[in-house]
């Protein structure tokens, strides 16, 4: 798939498109709105993962990527 043909996808349809995927193992986390006009600390969220992992096994990898980021990301 070339780049530009992203273009003709929702993001809605992207993150669909992951899920069906049986070799996808991971979390994606969507903005419940659109962000166009950049960072709102108030913003609400979707988390979608498919069945490679079960809910608690979301949340453990969610966990384990904000601990990352407070250690090694923010100073």
């Amino acid at each position: 798939m070339e780049p530009r043909e992203l273009e003709l996808f929702t993001t809605s349809e992207l993150v669909a498109e992951l899920m069906r995927r049986k070799t996808f193992l991971g979390v994606v986390v969507q903005s419940a709105t659109e962000m166009k006009n950049g960072w709102d600390p108030d913003q609400m969220f979707r988390v979608h993962f498919n069945s490679n992992l079960t809910r608690e096994e979301a949340a453990r990898l969610l966990d384990v990527v904000a601990t990352t980021l407070d250690r090694e990301w923010c100073d």
